[in-house]
This record gives structure tokens, C-alpha cells and sequence, in this order.
């Protein structure tokens, strides 16, 4: 229940869909009921046949509004699924470690040379950016991008949340 704004109004659209793909949960919208979120998680499982059929969707939404209590309930920062988590960006001192943190530092030079000097800058790239200064493996780029997404919902949101396998 977005109340017509944008429910995650600091990333951009292909932000979110890298996100999901990389097994991050997103963090509720704000003020977001915890049942909501929960259905808005399983309907986010990978294999479509886990996922709830339209029929349990109605279902679940007729019952939340049936029982109002149920929806006052606000969530948290959910745990991310992931099992792996990396350090809080904030222990890094500088895009030189971050890079070597998550082991992309061959790309040291693209950063520096292409005005990406901060973890600030660095938390606003996006897919295009690293296309611009030189990252072409789709791989790396994936592996960037996911760790900027983990650093944006940290600037947001606070404290450390995990790594995309590598």
C-alpha cells in the first residue's frame, strides 16, 4: 500500500528487479502492514508454483480486511534471505575497499578515472554507469550493482545486509 507514491522511491525500477534476482527481499515500504509485506514476499518466490495462485491472493487480502488488527501490525527491516552478509559499508574508508572487499578491485581505475572517488557516488551508479566506464562482464556488473543495491538499502535504512553469491 504505496498511498500513491512509489513504495521504494530511492531505487529506480531496474534497481528493484536486480534486486529480487539476486534473492534480496526488499525492505517493506514504508508504514507497510507486516501481513501485506508477507504476501508481497511470497508472491516474490523464484518458482512460480511456490508462489500463492490469485485465487489464495484474494483470499488472504478479503481476510485482512475482514480483520483490520491484522494490518496494524507495521513491519521491520526483514532478515534478508541470504545467508551471507558483508560488512556494514560504513567500515569502508574508501572505494579502493570496497571494491577490494567484494573482490572486484581490477576495476579500481574505471571507478577513480570515471569521478566514482566515493561511496556516496558509488551507491547512485547505475547499470549504465558501469557499462560507461568500462565493466562489460555481465557478471561483474551483476555483482556491482548488487552490492550497491545492499549499500543504498543501508544508507536508507541502516545497518549491514548480505552479499549476492558470488
Amino acid at each position: 500500500m504505496s498511498y500513491g507514491e512509489r513504495p521504494y522511491w530511492d531505487m529506480s525500477n531496474q534497481d528493484v528487479i536486480n534486486a529480487i534476482e539476486q534473492d534480496y527481499r526488499l525492505p517493506p515500504p514504508m508504514d507497510c502492514p507486516s501481513a501485506l509485506h508477507q504476501l508481497m514476499l511470497d508472491c516474490w518466490q523464484k518458482d512460480r508454483n511456490v508462489r500463492p495462485r490469485f485465487a489464495d491472493i484474494v483470499s488472504t487480502l478479503d481476510k485482512m480486511i475482514r480483520n483490520p488488527t491484522s494490518l496494524k501490525s507495521v513491519a521491520n527491516i526483514p532478515a534478508p534471505l541470504l545467508d551471507r552478509s558483508i560488512p556494514d559499508f560504513n567500515t569502508f574508508s574508501s572505494v579502493e575497499d570496497w571494491l577490494a572487499a567484494i573482490k572486484m578491485n581490477q576495476y579500481r581505475d574505471n571507478f577513480l578515472n570515471s569521478g566514482f572517488t566515493s561511496l556516496q557516488l558509488v551507491a547512485q551508479m547505475t547499470s549504465e554507469d558501469l557499462l560507461r566506464i568500462g565493466v562489460t562482464l555481465a557478471g561483474h556488473q551483476k555483482k556491482i550493482l548488487s552490492n550497491v543495491q545492499s549499500m543504498r538499502v543501508q544508507m536508507t535504512f541502516g545497518g549491514p545486509t548480505t552479499a549476492a553469491p558470488e
